[in-house]
């Protein structure tokens, strides 16, 4: 490979991470912010992976069966860059030289979407090492669904990343190492780089727990290398390759800041740039023999582009294989296709209204039900529940559950692991071809909000089955019961939440989340059953799908107030009405998703809601919010504390939630 140039494999290999080096240091430099450390500290092992042993196609970057690589460290986000700009991405060294400028697709922390190659969005520690044990159960699933003897050509490879003593102290890489280990993940070689520093100093402040035999009881293969050791870095990576059964960490002895003589080693190297001095005098001690910035040496060059070639010769062939086992196995690569494509029935909404008979019940039962049907119908729909399934209705009957060396199932048991399974569908959905949801009780979307949260980022389609999902979940107490949970799920952006009042409400709400291929769905669903209401005559479930609609109209031309309520409490709503509709004309509005709502034309919304008319809210949680959406008269009706255990109906009448009491309080308003 390197013979042409007449120059010792070492030498050209050392020039090469140099130049990795120093260009991360002058990004950094350039935008005057940054975190040049950890780049300047791993470029020798980025090196090897990417030269050697990463297996991908700039020219294809979405190759099915490429190799992923996650740089959980997202803050050393210009080690990424420069590994994509020198193996032949769509990133120019423009891009470089914008890294963290408005409008630049090299931003502080990578972030998928904007470069081809940034395989997922990572920054928040612990989230990249998590997305990597999704997309390596993803690519399980794959391979038990599309591999045989013969054919190895699906989820045939491997995820790499880099983490940090960061990631490993946060919380949710433990949740994620835990499932890696215990599913044995074979498929994940992570890089730690160990270099004993973080922001406020040395790690030994806070961190002296034994990695290794931390990861030895998750079940991981553990191994060590420096960073510095091309030899000890390659055999390490050969011998992760090599066991199939155990996820491997390479622990991996660096120094921050290598090759800057004033700041190597120290906490102010990981994250601030160098300094113009320090960046001159980081180059004499490299032996950097070249003038101008961001310049990259032709023999380093010439190292990227043959393996540039090397890669394209690998795919070809792979694709060769590929349509030859498209040709002989006709079922499954049209399957294939359907994963791919996200491919629906068309019929999908009356076959999920016609799942489920329509008498009163929870909310989490019916979804359950309608669950079932989903499985028959969309075959790459997965999910599962944080140790909850029995309580959030979510175990696919018939179909088997993901266990170690059993890929081919459609259930998760993610534990009690509410961040980790977060982060898990995370990188599941980033993996492709497969619809993935998780569940567990709203109270604790706390637990992975930050999940949620890139998600959204990310653009990704998880749902989220959130059950339990107000007061009304009765003993367990307020501990347990929601409150504020829902107004801080609405304000995420993009995100839909979604909270049904009956099976008409909850088909449709899971329609919407199927159809949807851009950003996460939040059901909230009941624990208790919720009380029959009665909609008018002309209802048509569609209407569901923009958000709200009328279910009760008003008796005369003048409508004195409307009335809006979401999911078990709309039946309070409707019964409100009937006390009150002697003295008064009123619209009962159904609102089981106000972002949906929100999409809709200016013409919908006031046809719904005119401007000029009062509206009630209610709803048994916090009313933050429902103030930006109605400007006209409101009166909410919601919670200003926390709950409280007892009997749901005993907890209705205590927070002022019956009918009447409803009916009372809007009497009281309106006089």
């Amino acid at each position: 490979m390197f013979e042409e140039n007449n120059i010792d494999d070492k030498e050209i290999m050392s020039l090469a991470s140099n130049t990795i080096r120093i260009l991360c240091a002058e990004g950094v430099e350039k935008a005057k912010s940054g975190h040049p450390g950890m780049p300047m500290g791993m470029a020798d092992v980025a090196l090897i992976l990417w030269t050697e042993f990463l297996k991908h196609n700039p020219e294809e970057p979405n190759w099915i069966n490429r190799d992923r690589f996650v740089l959980s460290a997202g803050h050393g986000s210009m080690l990424l860059y420069s590994l994509l700009h020198l193996s032949g991405y769509d990133c120019t060294l423009d891009d470089l030289k914008t890294f963290r400028q408005l409008n630049s697709r090299t931003p502080g922390h990578p972030e998928h979407g904007l470069l081809p190659g940034v395989e997922t969005t990572t920054g928040p520690l612990g989230q990249g090492f998590g997305n990597g044990v999704g997309m390596a159960i993803a690519a399980k699933m794959t391979a038990a669904r599309f591999n045989d003897e013969k054919n190895q050509l699906t989820g045939n490879h491997f995820i790499y990343g880099i983490v940090s003593d960061g990631d490993l102290m946060e919380g949710v890489s433990h949740e994620a190492a835990s499932i890696a280990g215990h599913l044995k993940l074979g498929n994940i070689i992570y890089f730690y780089d160990d270099n004993n520093i973080t922001i406020e100093g040395k790690t030994d402040l806070t961190f002296s727990e034994d990695v290794g035999k931390r990861f030895e009881a998750y079940g991981w293969h553990v191994l060590h290398t420096s960073a510095y050791d091309h030899d000890g870095i390659r055999n390490a990576i050969r011998t992760a390759q090599n066991e199939k059964e155990r996820p491997a960490i390479i622990i991996t002895k660096s120094n921050i800041g290598f090759g800057s003589p004033g700041k190597v080693n120290t906490a102010e190297v990981h994250g601030a740039p160098l300094g113009a001095d320090e960046l001159i005098a980081t180059k004499k001690n490299l032996n950097w023999k070249f003038n101008g910035e961001f310049f990259i040496p032709e023999e380093v060059k010439n190292i990227f582009a043959s393996r540039k070639i090397e890669l394209k010769k690998i795919h070809d062939e792979w694709k060769k294989d590929f349509d030859e086992w498209k040709k002989s196995n006709k079922e499954k690569s049209e399957l294939l296709e359907k994963y791919l494509n996200g491919t629906l029935p068309e019929n999908l909404e009356e076959e999920l209204l016609n799942a489920v008979s329509k008498e009163p019940n929870a909310t989490r039962s019916l979804s359950g039900k309608i669950i079932q049907k989903i499985a028959q119908l969309v075959p790459n729909f997965v999910g599962g529940s944080a140790d909850l399934a029995p309580s959030t209705n979510t175990i696919m009957n018939g179909f088997d559950s993901i266990e170690p060396g059993k890929f081919s199932g459609r259930n998760f048991h993610f534990g009690i692991r509410e961040h980790g399974m977060g982060a898990v569908l995370n990188g599941i959905s980033l993996y492709g071809g497969f619809r993935t949801f998780g569940a567990t009780f709203l109270v604790f979307s706390d637990y992975m909000r930050p999940t949620i949260r890139l998600a959204s980022i990310m653009e990704l389609p998880v749902t989220y089955v959130f059950t339990h999902d107000s007061i009304f979940l009765g003993e367990d107490g307020p501990t347990h019961q929601p409150v504020e949970h829902a107004a801080v799920l609405r304000a995420i952006p993009h995100v839909t939440v979604i909270r049904p009042a009956d099976a008409y409400e909850t088909a449709m709400a899971w329609a919407y989340a199927l159809r949807n291929k851009k950003y996460p769905v939040a059901f909230m669903l009941t624990r208790q059953k919720v009380e029959a209401f009665e909609r008018d005559s002309d209802f048509d479930p569609k209407e569901i799908l923009k958000g709200a609609y009328i279910i009760s109209k008003e008796k005369k031309n003048k409508l004195d107030f409307v009335i809006t309520a979401s999911g078990s409490e709309v039946p309070a709503a409707a019964a409100a009405k009937k006390i009150l509709e002697n003295e008064y004309s009123i619209r009962v509005v159904s609102i089981p998703s106000r972002e949906i709502f929100e999409r809709q034309s200016d013409e919908y919304k006031t046809k719904i809601f005119p401007a000029d008319v009062p509206i009630v809210v209610i709803e048994a949680a916090s009313m933050t919010g429902w103030g930006d959406l109605f400007r006209q008269k409101l009166l909410t009706i919601g919670m200003t504390s926390f709950g409280a255990s007892a009997p749901y109906k005993s907890l209705a009448e205590k927070f002022g939630f019956t009918a009447q009491q409803t009916a009372d309080k809007i009497k009281n308003w309106l006089k």
